[in-house]
C-alpha cells in the first residue's frame, strides 16, 4: 500500500513538473514570438508608409491631370456655348425681320381685302343686272321662237344625244369591223377544220317503219284468223300495225322507235320462222325486247369506246345507247352527240383546252332526251340532273344545262359545246322540218322584221337561215341600220325557235330616178 501511494505521489510531482516545464517553454515561445511579431510590425508601418507617400503622389497626379481634363471640356463648353448664343442672336434677327415682313403682308392683305370686298358688293350689283338682263333675253327668245325654255333645253339635250348616240355608233362599227375580221377569220378557220374532219350522214328517221313481206299472202297470216294474230302483235309491242295495198310490205307506225323497232324485227323474225300464233309471237317479242336491251347497252359502250371518253356511269351509258332510237327534227340524236362531240374535240384542239372534257361535254349534252317524255323539264335541265347524279364534273353539268343557255354562259367548254350543237343540227341534210311548220316560222320572221319602225320589206331567204330587210333611206341613217340589225336579231333570238342561227341583214340605198324626154 505504502508503495503505490508513493507511486501516486511521484506520478503527481512529474506531473506537476511536466506542466512547470511545458509553461516555461511556452512563454520562452511567446517571447520569440513577440519578437518576431515586432519585427513584422515595424515592417509593415515601413512599408505602409512608402505605399501611403506613393498613393499620395499617384493622387496628386490623378487630380492633376482630371484638373487639366476639366479645364478642357470647360473651355470647349464655353466655346459652344458662344457658338450658340452667336446662332441664337442670328436667328433673334431673323425672326425679327420675318415678323417685320408678317406685319407688312398682313397690312397688304387688309388692303386687299377691302379692295375685294368692295369688288364683291360692285359684282353683286352687276349679278343683278345681268340676270335681269338674261331673263328678258329668255322671254325675248320664247317670243321670237315659240318654245319655252324648258322645250328649249328638251330640244338642245336631245340633239346632244343623238350627235352623241352617232359617234357612238360610228366608234362601235370601227371596233366591230376590226373585231370581226379577226374573228371572223379565226372563227371560219376553226369550224372549217372541224366539219371537214367529220362527215355525218343526211336524216333519214320517221315515225313509221316499213317491213318487207315475201309474198302478199303474208298478210293473212300475219292478220291470223279473226284478226288474233296482229292484236297480239299490238298489244305485245304497243306498235300500230298497218295493212293496206302497199304490195308486199307492213307499215308499223309509233312515236317511240324503241318500240318500232322491236316490233320491226319481231315480224321479221316470224317471217322467217313461219309459225305466226298469240304464243310465239308473246315469246319472239320478249326475246327481241332483251336483245334490245343489249343493244342500247352495247351502243352506249361503243359511243364511249370510240371518243376515248372513259369512268362514264353504266346508266349514263345506257342511256346514250336509248339515244339511238330517239330523234329530233328527223335528226338521229345518237348520231347527232356523236358528231357533236368529235367537233367539240376538233374545236378544242385548235384552241387548245382539254380535249378529252370537251368530248365528254358534248356527248352527253343530249342525255336528257333519253328520258325527257318520261320526266318533266327541258332536256337540257334533265340531262343536268341526271349527269349530276350520276357523278359528273361539275364543269360537264353546267355546259350541258348551258347549251341551250337556260343558265348563264360562264366558261369556255359551254361556248364550245354550244357551237359544236349548232354545228351538227344547222348544217346541210342535218334535220328535216315538216312544210306547215317551215312556212310558218318563215312567215313569223318577216313580221318581226317588219314590226321595227323604218323597215319597208323583208326578205326570209336561204331557207330561213337568212332574212334581208330593206329600210326607207329617209327615215334611217346608215348608222342607225347597226342598231337596227342588232335589235332585230335579239328579237328573233327572244320570240322564235330554230336550228342553228339566222344572218339578219339590214339593207339601205338612195336611188335617184329621172327620165329622159
Amino acid at each position: 500500500m505504502n508503495t503505490t501511494i508513493l507511486t501516486i505521489v511521484i506520478f503527481i510531482v512529474a506531473l506537476i513538473a511536466g506542466f512547470i516545464l511545458a509553461w516555461f517553454v511556452q512563454k520562452k515561445k511567446i517571447g520569440e514570438y513577440e519578437k518576431i511579431g515586432k519585427k513584422i510590425l515595424e515592417d509593415s508601418k515601413k512599408e505602409a508608409d512608402v505605399t501611403t507617400r506613393e498613393a499620395s503622389i499617384q493622387a496628386k497626379d490623378i487630380v492633376l491631370q482630371s484638373r487639366n481634363e476639366l479645364e478642357q471640356e470647360i473651355k470647349a463648353r464655353r466655346l459652344e456655348v458662344q457658338n450658340s448664343e452667336r446662332r441664337l442672336s442670328q436667328k433673334e434677327s431673323n425672326i425679327d425681320k420675318k415678323i417685320d415682313g408678317l406685319d407688312k403682308k398682313e397690312e397688304d392683305l387688309s388692303k386687299k381685302e377691302r379692295e375685294v370686298a368692295g369688288r364683291q358688293s360692285s359684282l353683286d350689283v352687276k349679278i343683278k343686272d345681268y340676270e335681269s338682263l338674261i331673263l328678258q333675253v329668255h322671254e325675248s327668245l320664247e317670243k321670237v321662237s315659240g318654245m319655252t325654255a324648258e322645250e328649249a333645253k328638251k330640244m338642245l339635250i336631245q340633239a346632244l344625244e343623238d350627235e352623241a348616240r352617232y359617234e357612238a355608233i360610228k366608234i362601235i362599227k370601227k371596233i366591230e369591223e376590226e373585231a370581226r375580221e379577226k374573228a371572223d377569220k379565226k372563227a371560219k378557220e376553226i369550224i372549217a377544220f372541224a366539219i371537214q374532219r367529220y362527215a355525218g350522214d343526211y336524216v333519214g328517221e320517221d315515225t313509221v317503219s316499213v317491213v318487207a313481206l315475201p309474198n302478199e299472202e303474208m298478210k293473212g297470216r300475219i292478220i291470223g284468223r279473226e284478226g288474233r294474230n296482229i292484236r297480239a302483235l299490238e298489244a305485245a309491242t304497243g306498235v300500230d300495225i298497218i295493212i293496206d295495198d302497199t304490195p308486199e310490205a307492213v307499215i308499223l307506225s309509233c312515236f317511240n322507235p324503241i318500240r318500232r323497232e322491236v316490233a320491226r324485227i319481231s315480224i321479221e323474225r316470224l317471217i322467217s320462222d313461219g309459225r305466226i300464233h298469240p304464243a310465239r309471237i308473246e315469246e319472239i317479242v320478249s326475246k327481241v325486247a332483251e336483245e334490245m336491251e343489249t343493244k342500247i347497252k352495247d351502243s352506249g359502250e361503243q359511243a364511249v369506246f370510240d371518243l376515248g371518253v372513259h369512268n362514264v356511269h353504266p346508266e349514263l351509258v345506257k342511256l346514250l345507247g336509248r339515244l339511238k332510237f330517239r330523234s329530233s327534227y328527223a335528226q338521229n340524236i345518237y348520231q347527232h352527240s356523236l358528231e357533236v362531240a368529235f367537233i367539240c374535240g376538233a374545236i378544242a384542239g385548235e384552241l387548245r383546252v382539254n380535249v378529252k372534257e370537251a368530248k365528254r361535254a358534248g356527248l352527253l349534252h343530249d342525255i336528257g332526251k333519253a328520258v325527257d317524255h318520261e320526266v318533266e323539264g327541258s332536256h337540257a335541265t334533265i340531262g343536268a340532273d341526271l349527269a349530276k347524279k350520276h357523278g359528273e364534273a361539275e364543269e360537264i353539268v353546267h355546259a350541258i344545262l348551258a347549251h341551250h343557255e337556260d343558265v348563264e354562259v360562264t366558261s369556255l367548254l359551254d361556248v364550245i359545246v354550244q357551237a359544236a350543237d349548232a354545228l351538227s343540227g344547222a348544217r346541210p341534210g342535218a334535220r328535216r322540218e315538216m312544210l306547215e311548220t317551215y312556212i310558218k316560222r318563215l312567215d313569223e320572221l318577216e313580221r318581226i322584221a317588219n314590226n321595227f319602225q323604218g323597215v319597208e320589206k323583208s326578205y326570209a331567204i336561204q331557207a330561213g337561215r337568212e332574212i334581208r330587210i330593206i329600210v326607207n333611206s329617209e327615215k334611217t341613217s346608215d348608222e342607225k341600220i347597226i342598231l337596227l340589225s342588232k335589235d332585230i336579231a335579239k328579237k328573233i333570238e327572244t320570240d322564235l325557235s330554230y336550228p342553228g342561227q339566222i344572218k339578219v341583214v339590214v339593207i339601205r340605198e338612195t336611188r335617184s330616178v329621172e327620165y329622159a324626154k
